[in-house]
């Protein structure tokens, strides 16, 4: 490597350490606001749920008591997964974000599961919503400090690709649709006396909760399979190793992710007549298109000539 590719090496990498620096300080932000966003509304859902009796209200502080529970586990989760790799983790730590994802998941689940159980009970005996004010109150409060969470969040998710952060917005973004519909269930209870629409409501709600936890799940279990990068994302990091016309063919692509962390492997054709000098300084240019498009990422890039035949799997 000559003196000029070598600085534009050690730039590249401060770079990425910075980047990384940058990520790593968005991620803890987020839980820590997370978590304090939590505690604040099940503090005013108890207070709210206590006065007003209502089911739904209820369902919004058991929701509220999971997240709580979920944002815990994201912050002691996102804490591991940045820990940088060691001897006995080559790849890092950023899987133990899916399997926090899964705990969210669980969590959500159960919420859901002890609804329905109070809810089957305000079904036979459906009792009146008193103090309907106060529940409105404190489910427009929490409808505020939701949307503003979750803003912060997405802007964490674009910047790191954090799944436990992602799954942690989820379902607060589950959240608003829940205080609307509780609004709905104390208004309809209270003012038009409709005492069946507090238990069916809350109903709704629970199986709206136990569709996010499905979305959650399903994303943590693609990362724990190894589940591929999108067919858009394989198409790119494929047009970006031919965007160099001496490679005639990209095979054998292999890609996952764990947290926020892409791992890509392919092996690119070239002419077998180049020498070995060639077809290195040829790899390592694709190795730096595909990282300038997925920042972060592991990158391996395997030389093959032109002219030799592979058995390689259908899928790749």
């Amino acid at each position: 490597m000559t003196g000029t590719n070598l600085a534009s090496g050690l730039a590249d990498a401060q770079a990425m350490t910075q980047d990384d620096i940058v990520a790593r300080r968005l991620m803890r932000r987020a839980t820590y606001a997370s978590l304090v966003t939590a505690l604040t509304l099940v503090t005013i859902k108890t207070i709210a749920a206590l006065m007003t009796g209502s089911v739904s209200v209820l369902s919004s502080l058991l929701d509220s008591l999971l997240d709580m529970a979920a944002s815990v586990v994201t912050l002691v989760a996102v804490r591991h997964a940045l820990v940088p790799a060691d001897r006995e983790h080559r790849f890092g730590h950023g899987k133990v974000e899916a399997l926090a994802a899964l705990a969210q998941s669980a969590f959500i689940t159960g919420s859901a599961v002890f609804l329905m159980v109070e809810v089957i009970g305000r079904f036979s005996a459906p009792a009146p919503v008193t103090h309907s004010w106060v529940g409105i109150g404190v489910m427009l409060i929490s409808i505020a400090a939701t949307i503003v969470l979750v803003i912060y969040q997405r802007h964490v998710v674009r910047k790191t690709r954090s799944l436990a952060i992602h799954s942690d917005s989820a379902h607060y973004l589950g959240d608003l649709s829940a205080n609307v519909a509780v609004i709905v269930a104390v208004l309809l209870t209270a003012q038009l006396g409709w005492l069946y629409a507090d238990p069916v409501i809350a109903t709704a709600v629970a199986v709206y909760i136990v569709w996010m936890a499905w979305g959650v799940a399903r994303g943590a279990l693609d990362m724990l399979m190894d589940r591929e990068l999108s067919d858009a994302d394989r198409q790119k990091i494929k047009a970006l190793a031919l965007a160099d016309p001496r490679v005639c063919a990209v095979h054998d692509m292999r890609t996952r992710s764990a947290g926020r962390q892409y791992f890509i492997q392919m092996h690119i054709e070239m002419d077998g007549h180049l020498s070995l000098t060639q077809a290195h300084e040829i790899a390592d240019a694709a190795e730096a298109r595909v990282l300038e498009a997925f920042p972060g990422s592991e990158v391996i890039v395997h030389q093959d000539p032109d002219d030799i035949v592979e058995v390689s799997p259908s899928f790749a």
